[in-house]
C-alpha cells in the first residue's frame, strides 16, 4: 500500500528534490503529501510547489517556546496522516514530545559516518582528524541528537587535496543516493525499526546500518 510522506525543510531542499525525483520515477511506493518549513522563503518550498506538492510554512518565531511550535507542527503534520516524516535540512532541535510522537517513522540525514562527528562542522572535523573516509548517515530519530539507530551509510574517500568545500560536495552527492534509498525501503516495508534493532528484509542490520560504498 502506498505510503504518505511528509518532509520538513529549512533551506534549499536538495535532498527533498532527490526524494521528489525518486517518487516521480516510481522508485518510491509513496506520495509526498506535504512539505513543511519553518522559513517561508526556503527555496525547497518552491521545489515542492513546482512538483505540485502542498506546502506549509510555520514560523517558529511566532511561538513562545520550542514545545508550542512543535505542538503546532504536529497538529498540521498529522492532518496528512504520515506514514513517514523526513527531516531534510530542518534546522530545528526537536522536543522529546515531537520525537516520541513519530518514533519509528522519523528519518534524519547527518553529514558524517555516525557515531563519529555528531553535531556541526563535520567535514572540517573529518579533515582535521586525518580520516581516510567520510560520508553521511540516514538514521531514525530519537531524543538523543544524531543518536538514533542507523539505517543506511554512504562512504566517500578523503583525498589529500580535499577541502571542506570539495568534501561537502562529495557527501552531498551520496546524500542524494542514500536518502531516497532509505525512503524507498521504508515505503516498501523492507526497512523497519523493531525493539531488537533496525531490520532490512527481516534481517537485523549491524549497528552502523547498511553500507553503501563510494570509494
Amino acid at each position: 500500500m502506498s505510503k504518505n510522506i511528509v518532509v520538513l525543510i529549512s533551506g534549499s531542499g536538495s535532498n527533498l528534490q532527490a526524494i521528489i525525483d525518486a517518487v516521480t520515477n516510481g522508485r518510491i511506493n509513496g506520495r509526498i503529501a506535504a512539505v513543511f518549513s519553518n522559513k517561508a522563503d526556503a527555496y525547497g518550498l518552491q521545489r515542492a510547489r513546482k512538483a505540485g506538492i502542498h506546502t506549509v510554512a510555520i514560523n517558529h518565531q511566532n511561538f513562545v517556546d520550542r514545545l508550542s511550535f512543535d505542538q503546532a507542527m504536529i497538529a498540521e503534520i498529522d492532518r496528512h496522516q504520515p506514514d513517514l516524516v523526513v527531516l531534510a535540512g530542518f534546522m530545528r532541535i526537536l522536543t522529546p514530545q515531537f520525537v516520541r510522537h513519530y518514533e519509528g517513522r522519523l528519518f534524519n540525514i547527518h553529514p558524517s559516518l555516525l557515531p563519529k562527528y555528531k553535531g556541526l562542522h563535520t567535514h572540517q572535523r573529518a579533515l582535521e582528524a586525518g580520516d581516510q573516509h567520510h560520508g553521511c548517515t540516514v538514521h531514525f530519530v530519537t531524543e538523543e541528537l544524531d543518536g538514533g539507530p542507523l539505517a543506511v551509510q554512504g562512504r566517500v574517500s578523503i583525498d589529500k587535496e580535499d577541502t571542506v568545500e570539495s568534501l561537502q560536495q562529495k557527501v552531498h552527492r551520496v546524500e542524494h543516493q542514500i536518502y531516497p534509498l532509505a525512503v524507498e525501503w521504508f515505503c516498501a516495508d523492507r526497512l523497519k525499526w523493531t525493539p531488537e534493532g533496525i531490520e532490512l528484509d527481516q534481517r537485523r542490520l549491524p549497528a552502523e546500518g547498511y553500507q553503501l560504498s563510494n570509494g
